[in-house]
């Protein structure tokens, strides 16, 4: 992880820096001392900078995140964001980690970009489509708090993790 710090601009760090202060500063203030949520925000801060810049290290802790997320989901009963992480982002991340490994750009740290093609594209607007309403009954089944809200974040988390 240390190496990954290295390789970030000082633009790029004072952001990662300013953002895991403002989570500490906010969780100090508030009432709520629920570790589970600060520990996963600032993994999932620390994360979302290395998969920013490419970084294989950004996807290993996109999986660890997904983990304590869906803990925090369950006990909040929001079931679609504890499936979405657990049962898609965890397993996409998992795998985006070997392929990001075995197409490193230029020998360095970070992955090689690759374009989507219109057929490509098509197949996730399908797929998204699919996933969107399986998922809307699941989670009503399952009691879901803010059924709207869960089932579009399940879409758009959906379509965060394909690309």
């Amino acid at each position: 992880m240390i190496k990954s710090m290295k390789n970030l601009t000082l633009f790029e760090r004072c952001l990662w820096g300013g953002s895991v202060l403002a989570l500490i500063l906010v969780f100090s203030m508030g009432t709520n001392r629920d570790w589970w949520t600060l520990a996963a925000s600032l993994i999932g801060v620390t994360a979302l900078i290395f998969v920013a810049k490419g970084f294989v290290l950004g996807q290993v802790m996109t999986v660890v995140f997904s983990f304590f997320y869906g803990r925090i989901s369950f006990h909040f009963r929001y079931y679609g964001e504890m499936l979405t992480y657990l049962c898609m982002t965890s397993p996409i991340a998992l795998a985006t980690v070997f392929e990001w490994l075995r197409h490193p750009y230029k020998k360095s740290a970070e992955v090689e970009v690759k374009n989507m093609t219109k057929k490509q594209v098509a197949v996730m607007l399908f797929f998204s489509i699919v996933v969107t309403v399986v998922f809307y009954f699941i989670l009503k089944a399952l009691g879901n708090a803010n059924l709207l809200f869960s089932t579009i974040s399940v879409t758009t988390s959906f379509l965060a993790s394909y690309m």
